[in-house]
This record gives structure tokens, C-alpha cells and sequence, in this order.
């Protein structure tokens, strides 16, 4: 029940409009960019799905919860290269706690930058040169009013992430992120069902509702959620032989047990920074575009990186991303030195290789064979918008970004967290669990 308050609280938070920003003027900006598959309407999808933001109402949620992930991105690869932060890790959980303090403090100017420049990109009307601040607000105090309640508002939300750790059920951060995915669903839906109450149903194609194309979407989204649920569930295991002790006529250990690793073991982490990696040139060009308008190569350019549905080098170079930044992610992540001197020091060993070098060896080339696996599924989850999007031409842009499982493999991935956790509170009271028969 406190799990659903706080995410209540959010949910509504998340319809507190920013005073002084004309909604109207900013709700008619982003009709412009709905169809928008790149570019700034790309961002705009983008930022507002991982962060679980509502951007297109700038509220005082408007930032979401990106800063606070932003903040842990970084502190977690400053782990793996900076010393001081590597001894705290390695301190156990008083270490993380001190890691967890710097990283609330460094959400802080994260959040004043961003909302800043977001406030900034408001007065020039997203681009378009009409201000969206209202007349007679447009003064510094009014701004510095804005930024601090954005700012206020992405600290307050991860408080409540933190009280949902402590007190409720499930991960926090990722609850809201999740709640905010969903939230965008059934009006997303209801711009797609909202043809059949005002043109009628019919099968085929032509005016109206498609009932075939309902039934090919609802088709697609089940064998999607079954593909990601195999491949976050799926893991390699890898067995391990603790050995034998003899301690006077008993022979202790000897027990045979496996080390999983999993498929994907960098999450949606490497198409979060694939996607943030091509919006940088997409948004260059775009402004090169408007300095040199009459250049052929800027506009090929632009068309390229801004036009996801048709563009192959830009797909190319999404995959590609994908790709890298899976190897990238699980090597900061997944330390093979160190769980085979883990091994060694709980007396265990993999069969057939030695203790220590070769033992590590063994763990990172099967890594990176897993991690091909891994990235391949992620780059099929990364260009499915484009492949839906073409396969459905006047589907909303939202629904095939949704069923390009970046939003939906967050959702069940937090699901399936979600649904283990509840499952182990119910075991350690006594009752049978949500993933087991109850056998009484």
C-alpha cells in the first residue's frame, strides 16, 4: 500500500504544470513534432520514456528521474577507473552508502543544468523563435523560480524512490520509471483505437480501425515480451567444484554448484547510450542546417541521422552502437580477474582449468561470446521501432517505440523483479509464493 501511495503522489506530481509556461502554445508545439520520428520529436520520446518525465506538460516531475540515473551512470563507471572510489566499492555496504551520498549530491547541479537549459529551450520556442513563457514572465526571478522547482522536484522524486526501497517492495527508481512508461500507454492507445470510434471497424486496408492490423500488433507485442523475458531470464551457467577438506575422519566440501552468467548482463543500458550518442549529430546537423541552408552535404547530412524510418546508415550506426557499448558496459560491470580470485579464495574451482589466469581467461571468452548473443537481441530490440514503423505506416509513434521493446523491456524487466521480490516476501512468511504451486 505504500508502494502505490508514493506512486500515486508521483503520478499526480506528474500533472503539476510549471506556472509561468503558456501550455497551450507548448501542447500545439508538440502536436507539430508528434509524427516527428527524429530530431528533436526522437529526443523528446527518448528523454521522456528512460527518465519516466512528462515533458510534454513541463511540470515540476518535468526532469523525471534522469538526473539521479544520470549521476549513478557516472559514479559507476568512476568506480572502475578512479582508485579511491574502487577501495570504497570494495568496503561493502558501508562503501556503497558513501557512493550512494556523492551521487545524491551530484544529482543537485545536474538538475539546475538541466532544467536551466530546458527552461531556456521553452523561451525559444523549442526552436521555433515564439517564446512559451507567458507575457510579463519572462524574468530572471520567475526562471530561477523554475529551474529551483524542477530541480526540487527530481530530488523529491528520488526520496521517494529511496522510501520504496526501505519500506515498500521493489526497486524504487526503476518502479517510477516504469509507472511513468505506462502511464503514456493508453493514451498512445487510445490514438490508435480512436480511428475506429470516429471512422468505424473494418478488415483490410482503407479508412478506419484495421482489425488485421490489431491482430498482427497484438501477435508482435506477445512473441516480443516472450523474447525478452527469455533473454533477461537466460543465463550461462558455468560449473563449479568447491574442494574436498579433511578434518580428522570427515572429509568436508566437495559439492558440486554453477556460477550464472547472464545473456544480457548490461541491461537496456547500451540502447540508452546509443540512442544519446545519435542525437548529438542529429541535432548538430540540424543546427548546421539552419546556418547553411543552401549546402547539399549538411542536408544529406541531416536527413541521415534525422530520419530513423528510412535511414540504413543511421540503423547501421544504431546497431553498431549497440554493439560497442555491450562489450563496454560488461567490461566495467563483469570482472573476471576478480571472481576467479574469489574462487581461489573460497577454495572452488571450474573443472578442467587452473585457478587463477586461466580460470579468468576462460570466464571472459565466455563473456564475449554471451555478450554477442546479447547484443544481437538488444540490436533487434533497438531498430524494431523503424520495422514497425514501416511495416504500419500511421501508427502512432509512441505504440511502435513501445513495441520496439526499449520501453517494454524496462517494464518487464522491473516486472519480473517486481513479481521475485514479492514472491520471496510471501515465502518468508509462510505462504506459498506467486511462482510456485501452493501444495497445501
Amino acid at each position: 500500500m505504500l508502494t502505490l501511495g508514493l506512486l500515486l503522489v508521483y503520478r499526480l506530481g506528474s500533472w503539476i504544470p510549471l506556472p509561468i509556461v503558456s501550455q497551450e502554445l507548448l501542447r500545439q508545439n508538440i502536436e507539430n513534432m508528434a509524427g516527428d520520428t527524429g530530431g528533436l520529436g526522437q529526443m523528446m520520446q527518448i528523454v521522456s520514456m528512460f527518465s519516466g518525465s512528462n515533458l510534454e506538460q513541463a511540470t515540476i516531475f518535468g526532469l523525471g528521474i534522469m538526473p539521479y540515473i544520470s549521476a549513478s551512470i557516472i559514479f559507476q563507471l568512476l568506480t572502475s577507473v578512479y582508485p579511491p572510489l574502487e577501495q570504497l566499492k570494495k568496503e561493502g555496504e558501508s562503501g556503497q552508502r558513501k557512493i550512494n551520498e556523492y551521487t545524491r549530491y551530484a544529482t543537485i547541479p545536474i538538475c539546475l543544468v538541466q532544467s536551466y537549459m530546458w527552461i531556456n529551450w521553452l523561451r525559444s520556442g523549442m526552436g521555433s523563435g515564439m517564446s512559451l513563457i507567458q507575457t510579463g514572465y519572462d524574468e530572471p526571478f520567475f526562471i530561477f523560480a523554475c529551474v529551483l522547482t524542477m530541480t526540487v522536484g527530481t530530488l523529491f522524486l528520488m526520496w521517494v524512490g529511496e522510501q520504496i526501497d526501505a519500506y515498500g517492495i521493489g526497486n524504487g527508481i526503476s518502479l517510477l520509471i516504469m509507472a511513468g512508461i505506462l502511464a503514456r500507454m493508453p493514451i498512445e492507445a487510445w490514438g490508435l483505437i480512436s480511428k475506429g470510434v470516429n471512422e468505424g471497424v473494418q478488415l483490410g486496408a482503407g479508412k478506419g480501425l484495421d482489425v488485421g492490423e490489431l491482430l498482427i500488433l497484438a501477435v508482435i507485442f506477445v512473441t516480443v515480451v516472450v523474447g525478452v523475458i527469455a533473454i533477461t531470464q537466460g543465463q550461462r551457467r558455468i560449473p563449479i567444484q568447491s574442494a574436498k577438506h579433511v578434518r580428522g575422519n570427515r572429509v568436508m566440501g566437495g559439492q558440486r554448484q554453477s556460477l550464472p552468467l547472464r545473456v544480457n548482463q548490461a541491461g537496456v543500458m547500451p540502447i540508452i547510450f546509443a540512442s544519446s550518442m545519435l542525437l548529438f549529430p542529429t541535432m548538430m546537423f540540424s543546427w548546421l542546417g539552419s546556418i547553411w541552408p543552401e549546402s547539399s552535404m549538411v542536408a544529406m547530412l541531416t536527413n541521415v541521422f534525422s530520419n530513423s524510418r528510412s535511414g540504413y546508415i543511421y540503423n547501421v550506426l544504431y546497431i553498431f552502437l549497440v554493439y560497442f557499448f555491450c562489450y563496454f558496459w560488461t567490461a566495467i560491470m563483469f570482472n573476471p580477474k576478480e571472481i576467479s580470485e574469489n574462487l581461489q579464495n573460497y577454495g572452488s574451482f571450474i573443472p578442467g582449468y587452473r585457478p587463477g589466469n586461466r580460470t579468468a581467461a576462460y570466464l571472459e571468452q565466455v563473456m564475449i561470446r554471451i555478450t554477442y548473443v546479447g547484443a544481437a537481441f538488444l540490436s533487434v530490440i533497438a531498430i524494431f521501432p523503424t520495422l514497425i514503423m514501416n511495416l504500419f505506416a500511421d501508427l502512432p509513434v509512441g505504440i511502435a517505440m513501445f513495441y520496439g521493446g526499449t520501453g517494454l523491456l524496462i517494464v518487464v524487466s522491473v516486472a519480473l523483479d517486481l513479481v521475485q521480490k514479492i514472491d520471496s516476501h510471501l515465502v518468508m512468511h509462510n505462504y506459498s509464493g506467486l511462482l510456485e504451486a501452493d501444495d497445501r
